[in-house]
């Protein structure tokens, strides 16, 4: 019998790969997924599935919140794209934690987790219970600070980028690149989800395209139509466009 398994992740691209993982494994039926923190309560709250895939950092309500709100727990697996919260704790008992972007393997090691613990006795699910309510408990402030890194899959490696070092994000052919030490990064997140996710006073959105990180213009100019051209101390020197609804802002923030 498969798994019932509910997605919860603010990202809609991640929630789509790993739709397509679960459903790759053969061992799991995904009964539904939402990228509304809200929408995940009320749902899991109606019909609570054997497994929750829950990602960490969202808006409003972070993963944490949601499971603080429903009457029942179901067994989580937490998602993160930032190795800031893959804490030991998250591996006992048949907690799980899954680093963004998603392994195959380690996929496949945390369904395995679950189909042992559901053959478990009631006494051996509450122990899992309890973890998860010192594990909330434990990580409850880390999730409140802004990620220093964010991850990158290239093949079978994965790269952790020190957002210090990142001096942009742009989105082409609809994936979302970070820029670090003239390099380019694939990473798991649209431009709009950066732009919640990273800290406000290190990083702008300049366009719908492109996120900057503010201490690393060198120069700015006025462009016709209220537009800006910025300049980047990177090696390349790097010319990036403010679009003219995000110019004030921008100014405001840059004090120029």
């Amino acid at each position: 019998m498969k798994l019932r398994a509910y997605l919860v992740d603010d990202e809609p691209l991640a929630l789509e790969r790993l739709r397509r993982l679960l459903q790759q494994t053969g061992k799991v039926e995904v009964i539904g997924s939402t990228t509304e923190p809200d929408e995940a309560v009320a749902r899991l709250t109606a019909d609570p599935p054997d497994v929750c895939f829950l990602d960490i950092q969202m808006p409003r309500l972070n993963g944490f919140d949601v499971l603080g709100k429903l009457p029942r727990q179901p067994i989580v697996i937490f998602t993160t794209a930032y190795d800031q919260y893959a804490l030991e704790a998250f591996a006992v008992n048949s907690v799980d934690y899954l680093l963004k972007p998603i392994d195959p393997g380690a996929l496949e090691r945390a369904i395995k987790k679950l189909e042992n613990l559901r053959g478990s006795d009631s006494v051996a699910q509450a122990e899992v219970q309890a973890s998860l309510k010192q594990i909330q408990d434990s990580v409850r402030e880390v999730t409140a600070k802004y990620p220093e890194r964010i991850a990158s899959r290239l093949g079978r490696r994965m790269w952790f980028l020190d957002l210090k070092n990142v001096s942009h994000f742009f989105a082409k052919d609809k994936l979302t690149y970070a820029v670090s030490g003239g390099k380019s990064y694939c990473v798991d997140h649209s431009i709009a989800n950066l732009q919640k996710k990273l800290d406000p006073k290190k990083f702008f959105r300049i366009h719908r395209s492109t996120v900057v990180n503010l201490g690393w213009v060198e120069e700015v100019a006025s462009l016709p139509g209220g537009m800006l051209s910025i300049r980047l101390k990177d090696t390349r020197r790097t010319d990036l466009t403010v679009a003219r609804d995000h110019a004030r802002e921008f100014k405001m923030r840059m004090d120029c």
